[in-house]
């Protein structure tokens, strides 16, 4: 087996509802999920150790255990039911996503090390078992098995959706690690109807009118924790040719969704200007 590179891309939520809690402590929520061209880059081999070798590098590799992580959890569970056998292999995980951001880079990188498995082992494991398998390791595992736009309905079922909208965004993250587990266990559930006429969309334009009319509900959550959050989304909303700014998942990256890439650029210089310290990245949607 030769080394494999594979690129592992978060996660944006552009909106979401929490609709109730569940017996199994989780929430039930309703999201819009699409992914943009910032990723981890994972590269894998096969080695003759008798253990498995998990590195972390890149600048955002701090506070990962690396004995207890999603890498490890994929790899432990492929094993217990006897899909990789008599095979250890080496694992390093550039980490270009912040951890505790909302981004869902630990949980991406399970999804795509569960794609390369069944790919490139041939383990043949149809949608419903990669699935039930991803639900396993995380509850935004399943997400990020297939990238295209989703539609997270009530029940945490999956609606994929193929309009690639190529929305131009900025991402920052003001160095604030969220417990996504301590945000939800803070926030209050407000009633919702899901607003079924999302699946009509057709055009980007038809996209922002919507999205302007949602919201992340846990967004003044995460502000009742850190104010400055508030502070910093507010900024971003009123760039020039921003549409809307808001956090995403469960925080604290803060996106912007921009009309077009030269006012992503202005807003970029503006933000580090104004905060020298937060991560910014301007990005796409893919």
């Amino acid at each position: 087996m030769k080394n494999f590179r594979i690129k592992s891309y978060c996660k944006i939520n552009l909106s979401l509802k929490t609709l109730k809690k569940l017996k199994n402590g989780y929430h039930d929520i309703s999201s819009l999920i699409t992914f943009c061209d910032l990723y981890d880059a994972i590269s894998i081999s096969q080695t003759k150790f008798h253990k498995d070798i998990i590195n972390f590098s890149g600048k955002f590799r701090r506070g990962i255990d690396k004995k207890f992580n999603t890498i490890t959890k994929v790899l432990r569970l492929l094993r217990e039911k006897k899909l990789i056998k008599n095979k250890t292999f080496k694992i390093n995980v550039k980490k270009n996503i912040p951890q505790g951001s909302g981004l869902g880079g630990g949980s991406l990188n399970a999804s795509s090390l569960l794609n390369f498995f069944n790919k490139k082992m041939q383990l043949n494991l149809n949608n419903n078992q990669m699935n039930n398998l991803a639900k396993k390791i995380g509850s935004d595992v399943p997400i990020g098995l297939i990238k295209k736009n989703t539609y997270l309905k009530s029940g945490n079922r999956i609606v994929r959706l193929n309009s690639k909208f190529n929305l131009n965004l900025i991402i920052v993250y003001p160095n604030i690690v969220c417990s996504t587990k301590n945000i939800y266990k803070k926030h209050k559930i407000d009633n919702h109807s899901i607003n079924k006429k999302y699946f009509y969309r057709k055009n980007k334009k038809e996209l922002i009118s919507y999205l302007l009319k949602e919201k992340n509900d846990l967004e003044t959550t995460v502000i009742k924790i850190y104010p400055k959050i508030k502070e910093l989304i507010n900024f971003i909303k009123f760039q020039k040719g921003c549409f809307f700014s808001r956090i995403t998942g469960s925080g604290s990256a803060c996106i912007g969704i921009f009309s077009n890439t030269r006012n992503v650029n202005f807003a970029k210089k503006a933000i580090r200007s104004k905060y020298p310290k937060y991560w910014c990245f301007a990005s796409k949607t893919i």
